[in-house]
């Protein structure tokens, strides 16, 4: 029942994220059709966007208090299939027979995940967090990450690669210290909420400074991976290495496939697979809509068929040139 509430909270957290953004694109496309266009923090609409966000948030966060890093960090894809289907309804956007194929591969893969999810124990104790912190797979699985971070920095720092590639991994080996502190984080508080005092614990405050620094680094990399590719690039490929951190790291640290029986394994591993498969039909085929040029309407007037309308010329300081002109009449 524990880690069923846990679920629940992370897929309605996730669904309620997808409303909120799609809230927000609105307020700002009405701002924009405006005659005096106003800055989008005045509008109560944005501002009802960005509280419905902040309570998705929290509500993720909650989840990993009940339900493992291995079940909720996959239902991220609710949100992208939410926002999928919600902005046909806001946005007035055409529903795609992509997004239904994609919006079926992510519900089959999600109901395999809840279904072959690991049953493991949720009442996380501050000695219990302890515990793993000096674990041997925990250390070696750290001192790995570091050197791959390092590797990554350099190149990032020194040799100028902005590969989305090489951005969205620094992303998702910060990500697997976030979840593996937002969990502990989460947990404590919990079982602190139920009587079980753990804020006394140093482990709790250094889980917070570790929560914390990690995502804030997280997101100057994800920002700067939003500004060079395309949204219809780094979502998908952002969910699946995030996903995939946060399982490897609930799996080393949390320990939570310990007793699974292979099949079990298996499905939840297929499940994750149609998920991924699912995010990147709906993103790849989710771009966005370039506002239509307007153009200057001629007339009949000779010379019609050749130059109708004249266009916007965007590789010229004038404003306008006739179609089908060569670069020497221009």
């Amino acid at each position: 029942q524990t880690q069923l509430f846990g679920v629940l909270l992370a897929a309605a957290s996730n669904f309620l994220i997808s409303v909120s953004l799609n809230i927000q694109k609105y307020a700002h496309l009405r701002l924009a059709c405006q005659t005096e266009p106003k800055p989008y923090y005045t509008s109560k609409l944005w501002w009802c966007g960005i509280t419905l966000l902040g309570l998705g948030d929290v509500g993720n966060f909650t989840a990993y208090g009940f339900a493992p890093i291995a079940l909720v960090a996959p239902l991220g894809c609710v949100s992208v299939i939410g926002s999928a289907f919600i902005s046909v309804l806001f946005l007035k956007k055409t529903m795609r027979a992509a997004d239904i194929l994609g919006g079926t591969l992510t519900v089959t893969g999600t109901y395999l995940l809840v279904t072959f999810a690991p049953k493991v124990p949720q009442e996380l104790t501050a000695r219990g967090v302890q515990k793993y912190l000096v674990s041997w797979p925990f250390l070696l699985y750290l001192i790995l990450e570091i050197i791959i971070f390092c590797i990554l920095l350099y190149f990032y720092k020194r040799k100028a690669v902005k590969h989305i590639v090489v951005l969205l991994m620094m992303v998702a080996l910060l990500a697997s210290l976030t979840v593996i502190a937002v969990k502990a984080v989460a947990s404590m508080i919990t079982l602190s909420v139920k009587g079980k005092m753990q804020l006394t614990y140093p482990v709790f405050y250094i889980m917070i400074v570790l929560m914390a620094t990690s995502c804030a680094f997280q997101v100057k990399f994800l920002n700067q991976a939003m500004h060079l590719y395309e949204v219809t690039a780094v979502v998908p490929i952002n969910f699946v290495f995030f996903t995939t951190s946060a399982i490897i790291s609930g799996v080393v640290f949390y320990q939570e496939f310990q007793s699974a029986a292979s099949l079990s394994v298996f499905m939840f591993l297929f499940g994750c697979l149609l998920s991924f498969l699912g995010v990147f039909v709906i993103a790849r085929n989710n771009k966005e809509e370039h506002l239509q040029i307007p153009f200057i309407d001629c007339g009949h007037i000779p010379g019609q068929k050749m130059t109708s309308k004249i266009q916007p010329d965007s590789h010229s300081s004038r404003y306008g040139t006739l179609n089908n002109e060569d670069d020497s009449v221009k």
